[in-house]
């Protein structure tokens, strides 16, 4: 009997709460099938309850996601315009105010008015502000200029040009250049500093001598095309070979570093070998570290060699490269870098002369000297006819009555001892590589007073590595074409 108040419940399977909330699908894509006994609820209760739970876990995914610190906003740096730059101090300066807010340099130039000491650290202070307010436009910012690049662009065609005004002043610029052209060197030298002075100083003279040329002599009219070609031929191979000459001496670098620093190229090479020799051997590795471990055998077992002579190998340990040097390798305290087989550092070049560069080297001044030689023949053969070059060369009267003349005589002389120079550079270098010696090892035997010296010094023999004339100019032809391999007793 049905009691009042109560609602009769509907035929049918019962729906719990718990079956309900079972069959609601996750917010994963696939969905899990419904209770078979369960009536599946509407689709907008569905939709609801899927919203719910994305939000919700939407949430928790943002709280558990790391706080990143919002980095601070830097104002954006204006672009510079072509005068502007920045300082070593992280300023913005210009060009025009070279000259202003320098306390170093006004406190140098009451001292020096004063006659009172400059100290050399104010000196020291002073020339780092110069060099680093030396610039010229450029586009998005002026560029820095070395200073050391200066001094023979402005003050050789001023002393040439003073040189030529009378037969004694030419005398006196004329000596006096060689004379602070050394100072200058043995300065630099004894500071164990690089400067672009020398290069700087040999570039810019075969500019302005060809300039000169062109401008007082071939207007003389005996200068054909054919000449002027020839010598224009030999100014662009002298540049060629300089280019070829100040390139990698042959620097060493640490084997250790060189097996980290491999490039990407050098990597795929050795994984694509290290593939073809491990295919078929089950377990191997294809990544190239085979090739790797093969690399650093090699690399212990020329360490092992090594150790079997320990007091060479201490003899001939630089501590500053951290590696041991090959034999005839040495350690150039300008360039900061062991070379191989160092012959010198060259200040005309600004670079060393080793193992690489050599030939390019000697191949510079072989066409350097034909070159100057043919350009002074040419000249005198203009400013004073009917005479032979020697003899034009230090007797051509009427020379000064013309200042183009004069000029160009001043241009001969100058190049004469620039040849000069040159000439017993490229003497020295001939004997050496007769005899097999290197600078370096010509100047240590010297010092030790060890080895056989001939022509009072001229010529020194070590007899280390002469191995005769022929022998000797064969091996040099062959410098840098060779792989960079030396056995156990080349290493000293």
């Amino acid at each position: 009997m049905p009691v009042a108040g109560v609602r009769k419940k509907a035929a049918g399977p019962t729906v719990s709460r718990s079956s309900e909330i079972l069959w609601v699908p996750s917010i994963s894509v696939s969905a899990p099938r419904p209770h078979p006994e369960a009536a599946p609820p509407s689709g907008e209760q569905a939709l609801v309850f899927i919203r719910e739970r994305c939000k919700s876990q939407h949430r928790r995914a943002v709280s558990m996601k790391p706080v990143k610190k919002k980095k601070t906003e830097e104002p954006e740096l204006e672009p510079l315009c072509c005068c502007e730059y920045i300082d070593r101090n992280g300023e913005k300066n210009h060009v025009a105010a070279c000259l202003c807010d320098c306390q170093d340099i006004d406190e140098g130039c009451d001292r020096w008015l004063t006659c009172k000491s400059v100290q050399p650290e104010t000196c020291e202070r002073i020339m780092d502000t110069i060099s680093d307010r030396l610039r010229i436009p450029w586009l998005r910012g002026a560029k820095k200029i070395n200073i050391s690049i200066i001094p023979p662009l402005v003050l050789l065609p001023v002393f040439l040009h003073v040189a030529s005004w009378h037969f004694l002043l030419g005398v006196v610029v004329l000596t006096s250049l060689p004379v602070l052209a050394l100072w200058y060197y043995y300065l630099t030298h004894r500071r164990k500093e690089q400067t672009l002075f020398f290069l700087s100083l040999g570039l810019f003279s075969l500019g302005y001598m060809y300039y000169v040329f062109l401008q007082e002599v071939v207007p003389r009219g005996h200068v054909g095309p054919t000449r002027l070609a020839v010598l224009t031929c030999g100014l662009f191979l002298i540049l060629l070979a300089l280019y070829r000459a100040k390139k990698n001496p042959g620097y060493l670098s640490n084997p250790a570093s060189n097996d980290k620093s491999l490039s990407s190229s050098q990597n795929e090479c050795l994984s694509k070998k290290g593939q073809e020799k491990t295919k078929g051997f089950p377990g191997a590795d294809t990544s190239g570290s085979l090739n790797n471990r093969t690399l650093k055998d090699d690399l212990k077992g020329s360490f092992r060699m090594l150790a079997s002579s320990p007091t060479k190998v201490k003899e001939d340990w630089c501590a500053k490269c951290q590696l041991v040097r090959p034999a005839r390798a040495w350690h150039c305290r300008i360039c900061g870098i062991c070379v191989r087989r160092m012959d010198h550092h060259c200040v005309w070049i600004n670079s060393c002369v080793g193992e690489s560069n050599h030939q390019a080297f000697i191949l510079a001044l072989l066409i350097f000297l034909l070159t100057s030689v043919y350009g002074i023949m040419l000249t005198l053969d203009s400013i004073c006819r009917d005479r032979s070059v020697f003899t034009a060369l230090f007797y051509c009267p009427g020379v000064y009555a013309n200042y183009s003349s004069a000029l160009s005589f001043t241009c001969v002389w100058y190049s004469v001892i620039i040849t000069a120079g040159m000439a017993y550079i490229f003497l020295i270098q001939l004997i050496n590589i007769s005899y097999n010696v290197t600078e370096r090892e010509v100047q240590q035997a010297l010092r030790q007073k060890t080895g056989r010296r001939l022509l009072c010094g001229l010529i020194v023999d070590t007899g280390q590595y002469n191995r005769g004339f022929l022998r000797n100019w064969q091996q040099f032809s062959t410098l840098g074409t060779r792989a960079f391999h030396h056995p156990a007793e080349d290493i000293v």
